[in-house]
């Protein structure tokens, strides 16, 4: 096949990973920069360009689409997708799962588990909001927020209730979830790929830290999970229709709560914690969903 990934560092180890994937299995695969790619949006034939040159119909795409980045990123993805070039992810799902409020809504839709979540606008509902996920201690987010950047954790109510008139100030649209207390700052990665679960880690925060995430110090090792959080793992993918995804999720005395699903997960951590090969798994669920060559259904949209 003829592979392409929209990065735009491609020596983060996730990246190099998949290319080694790729090219251990004799595919061609070439890693561009998403905000150098530009689009021809008004030809009858979608078009897309980079560095000066018109890249060519590729088999399939694999998009590692940056937070930072993500509305020009979809939109270049769908200019793929225009091409009839098969992504490991399609631009609607990362959408979802980008627009963390959105996602939340479809996973409660799917009677997924979650934490206590309320969302509001403005200061003066700062009371009612805290108030509704159980009082203090809460856990403030940013909508935007990654790898447990723009995650509070408010021990008071008084603490609670300055966070948030501080970001509504800033008109920083904001989450507001219960404390899960008792997952004492662990939690459960699953990675998803082409609705099996292909491995599973148990992320621990440093002393200290209630945020688990293995770029703020946290540590992980390989779990075995119960078949309700196995479920509720491929439950939050299917909802959000995404083929390869890390679903983040809370031990509660209620079960398995679901936290994120990431469209775009790292996978150093969970390759090393468990030698599984990620990447490769990546490869082959495009060999058996993508059609090398066939130019009949490419341009299509």
């Amino acid at each position: 096949m003829n592979l392409v990934m929209l990065a735009r560092n491609p020596s983060l180890y996730s990246h190099r990973r998949i290319v080694e994937a790729a090219r251990a299995r004799g595919h061609a695969i070439e890693v561009i920069n998403t905000l150098h790619v530009h689009m021809n949006i008004t030809s009858n034939k979608p078009v897309l360009r980079h560095n000066g040159k018109t890249l060519p119909i590729y088999d399939a795409v694999i998009p590692r689409i940056g937070a930072s980045i993500t509305n020009y990123g979809l939109a270049v993805l769908r200019q793929f997708e225009m091409q009839g070039v098969y992504p490991l992810n399609e631009s609607v799902a990362i959408g979802r799962s980008r627009d963390k409020l959105r996602a939340l809504q479809l996973l409660a839709r799917a009677g997924v588990g979650l934490p206590v979540t309320a969302f509001a606008h403005g200061p003066r509902q700062a009371e009612d909001v805290v108030a509704e996920v159980g009082g203090a201690p809460v856990v403030i987010k940013l909508l935007e927020g990654t790898q447990g950047m723009g995650v509070i954790l408010a021990e008071t109510e008084a603490s609670a209730k300055s966070i948030i008139e501080a970001f509504s100030a800033a008109n920083v649209n904001i989450l507001v979830q219960e404390f899960v207390r008792e997952a004492s700052g662990a939690d459960i990665r699953a990675l998803v790929i082409g609705g099996r679960i292909v491995a599973a880690i148990k992320r621990t925060g440093r002393k200290g830290e209630f945020r688990s995430n293995l770029h703020r110090g946290g540590k992980a090792e390989p779990v075995e999970m119960t078949a309700e959080e196995a479920a509720t793992a491929l439950r939050s993918v299917e909802a959000l229709g995404l083929n390869v995804a890390g679903v983040d999720m809370l031990r509660s005395s209620r079960g398995p709560l679901v936290l994120e699903v990431n469209a775009s997960p790292g996978i150093e951590g969970i390759e090393k914690a468990t030698s599984v090969d990620i990447a490769g798994a990546m490869i082959d669920f495009l060999e058996q969903r993508a059609t090398p060559g066939d130019t009949q259904t490419k341009g299509s949209g």
